[in-house]
């Protein structure tokens, strides 16, 4: 084994609590497979000093990761990987609700009203996918169709539990790819999925009415999750009139448009700042060109 491969195998073991020494003798004895070591060999091999080796040994037979199989002299053998790595498991496990549980008793009991702010399109990809498998009642969303469909198998998952129901504001044109069953009630923004202004670079979710998480993809790429009350139920408010706006322009769309104008300019240009009328105006030009 390369001396680059031992070193990340030694890095991870250290990082689910082995120490320097037994990640090496570990690692050492394990090659050595069906053929017993001796502390000596075991020393000579990994590099680690005789006078540590045997306290090493010690540990990593409390762990379970070697096994004594001889005697005078002593020779050790590895236990299998997936043993040793699922007991870990299990104790960190173990160890983690044990943590959770007493540093919520510790932590005094106060209303969670902080934003977290969130970077890294990884992170915050996580964290959406994390919400959606966290939600038991409802998921609302605001979003294109481009970025929902990273999470569509999430969402699928989501709501085949009976008890969540899924609405989505859509920008976008076929609302059918994210009518998972009868408890998603998707719909077209405007009704003809309009991307207008700097609102289509948001996503918005909210679950059980209680958390959410909103991005903005335009230029940086950052993220807000709270749990904070006033600020769920302004996002929620927000998505629910898209929703009314969604099902007015579906009865009264060319009434709206006979009174305020194509998209409604006529109420936009009094309400955007000069960026927002300015991306609004060429988003316009770029639908009657098409």
């Amino acid at each position: 084994m390369g001396n680059e491969t031992t070193a990340n195998l030694v890095f991870d073991l250290k990082a689910v609590g082995f120490t320097e020494y037994e990640a090496r003798i570990y690692v050492e004895v394990l090659q050595a497979g069906a053929v017993p070591k001796t502390a000596y060999e075991i020393a000579r091999g990994s590099g680690v000093p005789r006078s540590n080796t045997y306290s090493a040994l010690d540990g990593l037979t409390r762990k379970g990761a070697v096994l004594p199989v001889t005697e005078n002299p002593t020779s050790y053998a590895a236990a299998n990987p997936r043993d040793v790595l699922g007991k870990v498991r299990a104790q960190t496990d173990k160890i983690c609700e044990r943590l959770e549980t007493n540093l919520e008793n510790l932590a005094p009991k106060v209303e969670n009203q902080y934003v977290w702010m969130l970077r890294d399109e990884e992170n915050i990809d996580t964290e959406i996918q994390r919400l959606i498998g966290l939600a038991r009642d409802s998921i609302w969303i605001k979003a294109a169709d481009a970025t929902l469909r990273k999470y569509a198998a999430a969402l699928e998952q989501a709501v085949s539990r009976e008890s969540v129901s899924l609405l989505v504001v859509l920008f976008g044109t076929d609302k059918s790819e994210f009518e998972f069953n009868e408890r998603c009630k998707v719909y077209i923004h405007e009704n003809d999925g309009s991307r207008m202004g700097k609102a289509d670079n948001l996503f918005t979710l909210a679950i059980d009415h209680k958390e959410m998480i909103t991005v903005n993809r335009d230029h940086e790429l950052i993220a807000a999750r709270t749990q904070s009350l006033p600020i769920v139920t302004m996002a929620l408010s927000l998505i629910r009139h898209d929703y009314y706006m969604s099902e007015i322009f579906r009865r009264f769309g060319d009434q709206l448009n006979q009174e305020f104008g194509r998209y409604l300019v006529d109420l936009r240009k009094n309400a955007y700042t000069p960026d927002q009328l300015a991306s609004f105006y060429e988003k316009m030009e770029l639908k009657k060109a098409r």
